[in-house]
């Protein structure tokens, strides 16, 4: 069995850009007083932590009967399900559009009556699309990643940069005891 993983490059700036995104509101509702306790504000945004990174722990897994998506135990099944399909089942894969302009592809079964999504961000997308192409025969040579690794090198400079800015501004501007 072969498992691929999630980017750690994508991992990491989608962890990254949620810390820079929403640790400051709790220290912004206590340096305003907006809020009596922020206790409940911390928890959440813990829980959204722990949410996020369930939904980045995504794993592929293919064998000789076919491919599987799914997550570790610790991530309940309402939250993110998984699914699996045998390679006996798949027809093609179609590609679609995204509102970005992107391309995305889908398994198709043989019936034509459910579509799979061909995880795209995984760490090793050349190695899964070649062994795909040797389990079911379709080519897969002009698949590739939806994302580059530069457009997240990019995206995880702008959170770095707004991580440092919040720092500066939290540490310049908190009263002094």
């Amino acid at each position: 069995m072969t498992i691929f993983r999630l980017s750690p490059l994508i991992k990491f700036t989608l962890l990254t850009l949620y810390l820079a995104l929403t640790f400051p509101l709790p220290l912004l509702a206590q340096q305003t007083q907006a809020m009596d306790s922020t206790v409940w504000l911390w928890l959440g945004l813990a829980l959204g932590f722990l949410a996020l990174g369930g939904a980045l722990s995504e794993q592929v897994m293919l064998d000789d009967v076919g491919i599987q998506v799914g997550y570790p135990r610790w991530v309940p099944q309402w939250l993110r399900p998984g699914w699996s399909l045998p390679w006996s089942e798949i027809a093609e894969l179609n590609s679609r559009t995204t509102g970005q302009g992107g391309l995305v592809y889908y398994f198709v079964t043989h019936q034509r009556d459910r579509a799979y999504l061909l995880p795209m961000r995984i760490a090793g997308f050349a190695q899964l699309t070649r062994l795909v192409q040797e389990k079911t025969g379709i080519d897969t040579t002009d698949i590739k990643p939806l994302a580059q690794p530069w457009m997240y090198l990019i995206l995880l400079g702008f959170a770095l940069a707004l991580v440092l800015i919040e720092m500066v501004t939290f540490w310049s501007f908190s009263p002094s005891s």
